[in-house]
């Protein structure tokens, strides 16, 4: 019969486009059209006959009957989320007439749901599978929750919820899940935590382990059907059902931060704390093995760190969300406890990114200039058989700048830890930043100054690895004062090794000396190629019209041996060879004089060549 998939993918088509109203006309009109084919509708201007009740034979034979009854349960819940949707805005919250008429709307629905219910029990008769009966107690008991919220009756609330919530997870071990995994995270749990909270449960309890305490076990129908689906359902303990989530059989009561010890309250965040201890330890396996050896892969091994650590640092948000909207001040113990849960989840969140950049670096944080990382796994044949080949410059420059974008990265990130609660009043903490900082922005120099040194530009370089030393040795005198903490085991992090300190120490040490020769051998070039002029140039003899400052160069006076050079020549009698020289298709120049006529007659036809009458 597949009762919640006709119910959530009415509401997703309605509720993607429209609105409540929107969806409780959609709903009026499919009801109509229902009952017209069920052959049941009042004629128009007719006289309104009280309509008999299903029945399990009716069912049976024609399921338009099952959506007439879950049509008019929606319907009566469309319109009371209409209503609340209207007057959610209002300064005094829901009350009065307003209240009791979605309290009766959505009674109204329960009661058509809980009618289905009783149908479809008679299995006999209905035809219905245990399927199909508890998806329909499952709805009755999800639309009875929400009639007793408005009513505020948060003990049956949580009972309701709690019951929708295990046959939910009850029938996505055999069904397709998408459907019911939305119902759970975005109508039943948020519903559960509030009644458990107005309930006065300890926060520190997981939802599953509320739901499964709330779950009305006397129903010995229910609870069988249940355990045909899911036998261990209704038996797990605590450290089971946490371990179904997070992957962690224990969740931690506890957060340290600087010397500060607090209780961990939400059991959501202790969950993704968990979940997060559960990701470092794989974390550490996967850097410990051979497998695993490229920057890429190294990378690759953070993200589930990282998202877990995200998990954390959302879920201590929302819980901080939750107690503001219920009115909790600042000065609440809860409110500071989470505030201090809150810088450092980010903290290690941040940490963790920033340990990720270091992989993707390279060696030593990127502070050898070494060849590009390959991304393919090539064979022991291969390398040995083909020759290193020379790295061209431009590639060179673009690692480079990769380098400094992910230095830019760890800057942003170091920064943003200050605006963490708590931060700016830590001068310990601070200062420990500060050094960090200086620790990356002598790497992102020193990048910025191996890019100059590749383009000839060996001031620049000089320079900015100047700079790049300075803010080491800065970094390594605040860090031999607070002492660096990470061990050389553990994988990447914020936490600066005083083994990396001390190598990029003594690189820049011996960079600053080699760009300084550097400097100063060009410096010597640049002088001598302007005090005296190349061999190669133009002799002495050929110069004499210039007046030699530094000092004439007499080792080259002039070229010797001489060279056969093109001189430039004016065509001075061209005009008088013209009439010497014989070319095909031109009478040869007669030896004799040539009679008068034919003298007349030579001088007629010269007239007549060239332009305008003149010619040769």
């Amino acid at each position: 019969m597949d009762i919640t998939n006709f119910v959530v993918s009415a509401r997703n088509q309605a509720l993607l486009y429209g609105d409540y109203n929107t969806y409780h006309k959609q709903l009026a009109k499919k009801l109509h059209n229902c009952r017209k084919r069920l052959n049941i509708v009042t004629r128009n201007r007719g006289k309104f006959s009280k309509k008999e009740p299903i029945s399990a034979e009716k069912l049976s034979e024609n399921h338009e009957y099952l959506h007439l009854q879950l049509l008019t349960a929606e319907r009566a819940w469309a319109h009371a989320m209409r209503f609340k949707a209207v007057h959610s805005a209002d300064t005094k919250g829901i009350t009065g007439r307003t209240r009791s008429h979605i309290i009766s709307r959505l009674d109204k629905g329960a009661r058509a749901a809980e009618t289905l219910v009783n149908v479809l029990s008679d299995a006999s008769t209905s035809g219905a599978s245990d399927t199909d009966i508890l998806e329909a107690r499952a709805y009755a008991s999800m639309l009875r929750g929400a009639t007793q919220f408005e009513k505020q009756s948060w003990e049956p609330c949580l009972r309701s919820y709690a019951t929708a919530r295990i046959i939910y997870t009850a029938l996505s071990t055999s069904m397709r899940g998408d459907i019911f995994k939305d119902l759970l995270s975005e109508t039943i749990d948020p519903s559960i935590r509030y009644a458990a909270y107005q309930s006065k449960v300890p926060r520190t309890l997981a939802i599953p382990t509320i739901a499964r305490k709330a779950f009305p076990s006397s129903d010995s129908a229910l609870v069988e059907q249940i355990n045909k689906l899911a036998p261990d359902l209704l038996k797990k303990s605590d450290s089971d059902a946490q371990k179904g989530q997070v992957g962690a059989p224990n969740a931690p009561q506890t957060i340290t931060w600087r010397s500060r010890e607090v209780k961990i309250e939400d059991a959501a965040i202790a969950l993704a704390l968990a979940s997060t201890d559960t990701a470092t330890a794989l974390l550490e396996e996967k850097l410990a093995s051979s497998d695993v050896t490229l920057p890429r892969e190294m990378a690759a091994a953070y993200d589930e760190v990282l998202i877990a650590s995200q998990d954390a640092a959302d879920a201590t948000k929302h819980a901080i969300d939750e107690l503001k909207e219920e009115g909790v001040s600042q000065n609440d113990p809860r409110i500071q406890s989470l505030q201090i849960t809150r810088t450092a989840v980010n903290y290690q969140m941040i940490s963790w990114r920033i340990g990720r950049n270091r992989v993707l670096s390279g060696e030593h944080d990127g502070a050898l200039l070494d060849s590009a990382p390959t991304t393919t796994r090539k064979s022991k044949k291969d390398a040995t058989s083909r020759k290193p080949k020379i790295e061209p410059t431009g590639r060179k420059i673009s690692r480079l700048k990769d380098k400094v974008v992910l230095y830019d990265s760890t800057l942003q990130s170091i920064d943003s830890i200050k605006e963490l609660p708590g931060v700016a009043a830590d001068e310990g903490l601070l200062e420990q930043l500060e050094a960090t900082a200086k620790y990356f922005r002598a790497l992102k120099s020193l990048s910025i100054a191996r890019s100059h040194s590749l383009t000839d530009q060996s001031p620049n370089a000089y320079v900015l690895t100047k700079h790049a030393f300075d803010e080491c040795q800065q970094s390594a005198a605040l860090f031999s004062k607070h002492g660096a903490s990470s061990s050389d085991s553990s994988p990447r992090n914020i936490e600066i090794r005083q083994a990396d300190i001390q190598f990029l120490h003594n690189l820049l040490k011996g960079e600053l000396q080699r760009t300084r020769a550097i400097v100063q051998i060009d410096s010597q070039r640049q002088k001598a190629a302007e005090t005296v002029p190349p061999h190669g140039g133009s002799p002495l003899v050929q110069r004499l019209f210039e007046y030699p400052e530094g000092g004439a160069n007499l080792n080259h006076l002039v070229d010797f041996p001489p060279k056969m050079d093109v001189i430039p020549v004016k065509p001075l009698f061209f005009d008088v060879a013209w009439n010497y020289i014989d070319y095909p298709g031109k009478e040869p120049v007669a030896a004799t004089t040539p009679e008068p006529e034919q003298k007349t007659k030579q001088q007629a036809q010269s007239q007549k060549k060239g332009w305008f009458g003149f010619g040769r």
